[in-house]
């Protein structure tokens, strides 16, 4: 499975709204710059967030983007579905027919078997993980290189 970097960004651009002070909106220069990406291209991610509404956006001078919900009721299923697809989807069969009109398997295909399999699997995992595990998660790793910096 490959993660793409719209998914990968999108995701660390969550993250950097999620740690941000309460209630001041980051722009999208302030989200590019901490994350080491174009504005052009945070903005992009931003509006695919938006149009799912994952995020708001704040318009006029102090503007820019804040959280819709808190990050413990935002699902990582949630965050993916908007910024990509999935691994196996319900037409999949149709985009590799090879040189036929269908696929040779389409009666009989353990390998679309597989991928459904792994699709559930992925689906379980992000939907009961939040933003706010993976906050959790990373504060966690903070602290235990900060006390392995110490002895």
């Amino acid at each position: 499975m490959k993660v793409s970097a719209q998914e990968e960004y999108g995701l660390r651009c969550m993250m950097q709204l999620a740690n941000s002070t309460p209630q001041r909106p980051l722009t999208i220069n302030e989200i590019a710059e901490r994350e080491g990406l174009s504005a052009a291209y945070a903005g992009k991610l931003m509006n695919l967030l938006r149009d799912a509404a994952l995020v708001d956006s704040v318009r006029g001078r102090a503007g820019g983007y804040l959280m819709a919900r808190p990050p413990e009721r935002i699902s990582l299923s949630e965050i993916m579905a908007a910024l990509g697809g999935n691994i196996y989807e319900d037409h999949y069969c149709e985009r590799f027919p090879g040189d036929e009109d269908t696929c040779v398997h389409v009666g009989d295909c353990s390998i679309r078997s597989l991928w459904g399999s792994l699709q559930g699997m992925v689906d379980r995992v992000l939907s009961r993980t939040t933003l706010a595990d993976l906050m959790q998660c990373e504060q966690r790793a903070t602290a235990d290189l900060l006390s392995r910096e110490k002895r």
